[in-house]
């Protein structure tokens, strides 16, 4: 059955029936990380959000190429034109090559995503790695005559490209002829015509670390000209999907736009998909506020904020319980039903693989294949896919109780949508590995507390006991000057 897929389209801020340029092929895009620090939440969204938009595209029959770059360059601090490139400063501040740093995040936001059961994009470009390409884009740019060179940089002429287009502000909704006349002038920015310019290259001033060779000057791309030049490169001059964070719609995606019509009359894409922002406490997340929370501080529970670790599965659980346009605020008493309700619909699934299955049907139950097709259809409304899961989880109980048995047939169905929308669509894997291994940890941290009590006591019998103990069950403890260490 060929399913009917509704997005909401930023760019039109309405939902319409996804088409495809290129039948059963899909071009995806989405902005990914800037690898100067621990991946956060704010990276764990919009990477759910799309990783649950290729795996139904793919689910319902397309072929997807996904295409989620790296910044490991050229994004500045405060996001403008000014300023030092967030990687170099960091490498500078820890006597590192800004590519030791790139590397070590990349590296942390790979494992994070794989705890998240993120699966990995098609392609994953790295901004340092197309700088020729987007030297490229920048005289593109300059031959079409949408921008101008001071200095030794490259500006986008933003009051030019308005007035013969008209287009600056069609996804942001921004008024940019009054941002042109109010804007005020930064210190620093005397290089620029006007203000509401942005930098397609920047030229390196002699301390900074990251600099290429170009036309203008020895020096580094702007933010926005990185992903102009990938996807272009990976997925041509116009594709399907371009997605990002909402925080990205203005000054980023509206300059890509900006870019790619001064080059081809056109913008990237055709649909402009954008996940909400989160918020903590009903706060938004930052580090000023002291809320500010690592992805692996969610899995350790090592923040004053957090009253215990979270499963990496009730992240994901909790993220796709509200709709991916609606804001998210996370706290511990929402978190912990999240861990209950993943519990609940786990251990249903179990379940449902023992019942005995009846001879003839004595309950009708509901088409949930199709609710959940419908809901995922409705802009990919997983909080309604949710709702409709645990609708079949008290059905599923009911039988267990023997109150409403089921056929084989129901059973097979059910087992089929669990099988399609838990695990395929909505990526939820069963945490109870991971719950067993925090168990093992949390026991032998009790075991060896108690053994190091005895040893303080001169109790050597209970601390020759618990180690012999231990060790015949497979486990050798270690005894050093910072206490105990125990391995399988």
């Amino acid at each position: 059955m060929e399913q009917q897929l509704l997005i909401y389209n930023t760019l039109t801020r309405q939902k319409e029936l996804f088409r495809p340029l290129t039948p059963d092929h899909v071009g995806l895009y989405v902005c990914g990380p800037t690898v100067y620090g621990d991946p956060h939440l704010g990276h764990a969204r919009p990477a759910i959000t799309f990783d649950i938009l290729s795996r139904y595209l793919r689910h319902i029959g397309y072929k997807v190429r996904y295409v989620r770059n790296i910044t490991d360059v050229g994004h500045l601090e405060h996001d403008a034109d000014e300023g030092e490139d967030k990687i170099a400063k960091k490498a500078r501040l820890e006597q590192l090559e800004p590519m030791e740093v790139a590397q070590y995040y990349t590296n942390r936001y790979h494992a994070a995503m794989e705890a998240l059961n993120v699966l990995p994009p098609s392609i994953e470009p790295h901004a340092s790695g197309h700088i020729i390409e987007q030297i490229a884009v920048v005289q593109k740019i300059l031959d079409a005559g949408f921008a101008y060179v001071s200095n030794g940089s490259v500006y986008f002429d933003v009051r030019k490209y308005q007035q013969a287009t008209g287009k600056y502000g069609c996804l942001s909704g921004r008024n940019v002829d009054e941002m042109l006349a109010t804007t005020r002038e930064l210190d620093g920015q005397e290089e620029k015509h006007d203000p509401a310019d942005f930098a397609l290259w920047k030229k390196a001033s002699p301390e900074h670390i990251m600099r290429w060779p170009s036309p203008w000057s020895d020096g580094f791309p702007g933010w926005h000209t990185e992903c102009t030049a990938m996807g272009t490169k990976y997925l041509g001059e116009t594709f399907d999907i371009h997605g990002g964070g909402m925080d990205l719609v203005f000054p980023h995606h509206e300059s890509e736009i900006a870019q790619q019509c001064a080059i081809t009359g056109h913008g990237p894409c055709r649909y402009w998909m954008h996940n909400n922002m989160i918020t903590i406490g009903g706060q938004k997340m930052g580090k000023s506020l002291g809320n500010f929370i690592t992805l692996e501080q969610f899995f350790t529970g090592n923040h004053p904020s957090l009253s215990q670790a979270y499963s990496p599965m009730t992240i994901r659980f909790f993220i796709l319980q509200a709709h991916y346009r609606s804001t998210l605020d996370f706290g511990n008493e929402a978190l912990q039903a999240a861990e209950k309700g993943l519990s609940r619909l786990m251990q249903a699934r179990k379940t449902l693989s023992r019942l005995q299955p009846a001879k003839e049907a004595k309950t009708q139950i509901a088409d949930y294949r199709t609710l959940c097709y419908e809901a995922m259809n409705d802009d990919l409304n997983t909080p309604i896919v949710i709702s409709h899961l645990f609708d079949m989880v008290k059905v599923i109980n009911s039988a267990a109780d023997l109150n409403t048995p089921l056929t084989q047939a129901q059973i097979d169905e059910l087992a089929a949508v669990m099988d399609i929308f838990v695990s395929d669509v909505l990526g939820l894997a069963d945490s109870s590995a991971d719950q067993s291994a925090a168990l093992v940890e949390g026991l032998m941290k009790l075991i060896l507390d108690i053994r190091a009590t005895a040893k303080a006591n001169k109790d050597w019998t209970t601390s020759d006991h618990l180690r012999d103990a231990l060790k015949a069950l497979g486990v050798t403890v270690k005894d050093g000057k910072d206490g105990a260490t125990w391995e399988i």
